[in-house]
């Protein structure tokens, strides 16, 4: 199987050390380097065959915004993955809207790196808990979003479907739904991409406001 090939972005070369020694021993992910600015990354991405972009993020601002816009506009097919060290709602919905793929917290752990990285190489959104609580929050709070209109028909979703998009909008990740269904993440994921086709949801975050509005989990 090929490797997924990420470099780190990080002024801080204590903190790059500690994260290539959390993915050292990965038998799917390789770390191709890190550097330190939006310059060196452009010059790396040049000439290496990155898949996903992990920038560490310390007092989230416009220079952040405009990094991913320009990683997006240049290398659109590459994922960018936010290490939040400092989690605002505002940064995070900028963040999203700019074109990153993922967000991660500070408190997430080795395992939740790696699920992470895989998801978001996969092609799918990935949240930390907090971070998918932020977004919720947000939305519960907005006018309506407590109505149960159901704007998108679940009934031709089948039970296993169904089952996953619960456990999605409850929180948990691809790895605890694949070892609670006692099947492989690449079998969870499928049925992620089958629910968001026929529903026509584009994210994970939308797939939680689904199953709100539906009455499918308890908020």
């Amino acid at each position: 199987m090929n490797k997924i090939e990420v470099i780190l972005v990080d002024d801080h070369h204590i903190i790059c050390e500690g994260i290539r020694s959390l993915l050292s021993d990965s038998q799917s992910i390789t770390v191709m380097g890190c550097v330190r600015n939006l310059s060196e990354l452009l010059i790396k991405l040049r000439i290496l065959p990155i898949h996903v972009i992990l920038l560490s993020t310390y007092e989230p601002g416009d220079h952040d915004i405009d990094m991913i816009k320009i990683i997006q506009r240049e290398h659109p097919q590459i994922k960018i993955l936010i290490l939040a060290l400092a989690v605002q709602e505002s940064f995070i919905l900028r963040t999203l809207k700019a074109g990153a793929r993922g967000i991660l917290s500070k408190d997430a752990d080795r395992n939740e790196l790696i699920e992470a990285i895989m998801t978001v190489r996969n092609g799918y959104d990935y949240y930390s808990k907090s971070i998918s609580n932020i977004i919720l929050k947000r939305y519960l709070n907005q006018p309506g979003s407590g109505s149960a209109i159901r704007n998108n028909p679940h009934s031709n979703l089948s039970d296993r479907e169904l089952e996953v998009l619960k456990l999605f909008a409850d929180s948990y990740t691809n790895q605890e739904i694949a070892n609670k269904l006692f099947v492989s993440i690449r079998t969870v994921e499928s049925h992620k991409n089958n629910i968001m086709r026929k529903i026509n949801l584009k994210t994970t975050v939308d797939m939680v406001k689904f199953a709100i509005r539906n009455n499918l989990i308890e908020v």
